[in-house]
């Protein structure tokens, strides 16, 4: 499932990323002088500008694509995330199949400890499906932060983590940031189709909707980064090893859903597909099935070339890019407020990953809070992955 498999654009450090079964190739004792064209091959695959520049585009891409299928009238959640398991599984198989990655083959028994994880995942990728489709890219984005809030404290409870006063003022910022832009996209309704008007009420109630689809969905998001990070000490799992058995046994929860529970009337799925762009949304399903893949392998890249301070930092400076591109490609509103609202909402990502550099530098230091464990703390999922899967 696209970019939600993706941890919904989670700042992780590398202490975090080892907890959770996940290790980056093992970096090379000496760099090798290559030879004739292997040289540019190398240079690029070792240049840290590269990673950064294709973790970033691909979560815009991801971000967008989604959007893409989700705008207008598509009610077709289940079957759109449904194909977009079926994608990944095949892309990530193939890859397999040639040697490009690895992973374990299926077994019975983990794939029982790991189903409530997929579970978990599926309700909350439905949520952020919905959200978005009420939402633009920038809003949804903004709010996105507030799950980070979740996980911190979630952690405090469940992990013996801690709060700095450096954390508590980036989260401070992010709510600020969520309350400018839903107080922007009211007045921007109101201001476009009057006050009292019954374009400004269904507007607004369609905004309503997706506040609450979008809480739901932070909710679910901490829930779902809570309990992988307990149920993953159980299976050790890698990052494609969690890839594959999220969206391998979530493949037959969706399809049943969709069968069951959408509307698979001629009407409906006319409605859904429109001939003059059928093929443009059949498209983007499937390629954002695959920018999973591309997601996982460039967050991975992006690790192994730079650091984990670096990979923090892009993971918070890639809430830029893709909240303006909901301004460039959709038609989100571009007013003071709004904008104001990415800048702090930016800012906020920016001061929280500081936090946590700093407080990871500190617990190596041995200098954390005796009254606190200083383990770390993991951030907003996708992204996704993903995230809506960003």
């Amino acid at each position: 499932m696209a970019d939600f498999k993706k941890r919904d654009d989670t700042v992780i450090d590398m202490d975090e990323k080892t907890e959770r079964g996940y290790h980056s190739p093992p970096r090379s004792p000496g760099p090798k002088t290559p030879t004739g064209g292997a040289a540019p091959i190398a240079a690029v695959a070792n240049n840290p500008v590269f990673p950064v520049l294709s973790y970033c585009a691909s979560s815009i891409l991801m971000t967008v694509t989604n959007k893409f299928v989700l705008s207008g009238s598509f009610n077709l959640n289940f079957f759109l995330l449904c194909v977009q398991s079926v994608v990944c599984v095949i892309a990530i198989q193939t890859c397999k199949t040639f040697g490009v990655i690895t992973y374990r083959d299926f077994n019975s028994d983990e794939a029982r400890k790991w189903f409530p994880v997929s579970l978990s995942l599926i309700v909350m990728i439905y949520t952020s499906t919905k959200a978005l489709q009420f939402l633009s890219i920038p809003v949804y984005t903004i709010f996105k932060n507030l799950t980070i809030i979740l996980i911190a404290y979630g952690e405090v409870l469940w992990f013996g983590g801690s709060v700095t006063g450096m954390s508590l003022f980036s989260f401070g910022l992010m709510v600020l940031s969520s309350v400018i832009a839903a107080w922007a996209d009211i007045q921007h309704a109101l201001q476009n189709f009057g006050h009292a008007s019954d374009e400004a009420s269904a507007r607004i109630s369609t905004l309503n909707a997706g506040y609450m689809w979008m809480m739901l969905n932070c909710i679910c998001s901490a829930a779902y980064v809570l309990g992988m990070r307990k149920r993953i000490k159980l299976t050790n799992f890698k990052d494609f090893d969690t890839m594959f058995y999220n969206n391998v046994l979530s493949i037959p929860i969706l399809f049943l859903a969709s069968v069951f529970i959408e509307n698979w009337s001629s009407e409906n799925v006319a409605k859904n597909f429109p001939v003059e762009s059928r093929n443009n949304i059949i498209a983007a399903m499937v390629f954002s099935g695959l920018s999973s893949v591309f997601i996982s392998y460039t967050s991975a890249w992006c690790v192994r070339v730079t650091s984990s301070t670096t990979y923090s930092m892009v993971g918070a400076l890639n809430k830029l890019p893709i909240a303006l591109s909901g301004l460039i490609f959709f038609d989100a509103p571009l007013t003071i407020p709004s904008v104001s609202a990415i800048a702090v909402g930016f800012i906020s990502g920016i001061v929280y990953a500081l936090a946590k550099v700093k407080q990871s530098a500190k617990a190596k230091m041995g200098g954390g809070l005796p009254t606190t464990n200083p383990a770390p703390m993991s951030a907003s999922m996708q992204s996704a992955r993903d995230s809506f899967k960003s």
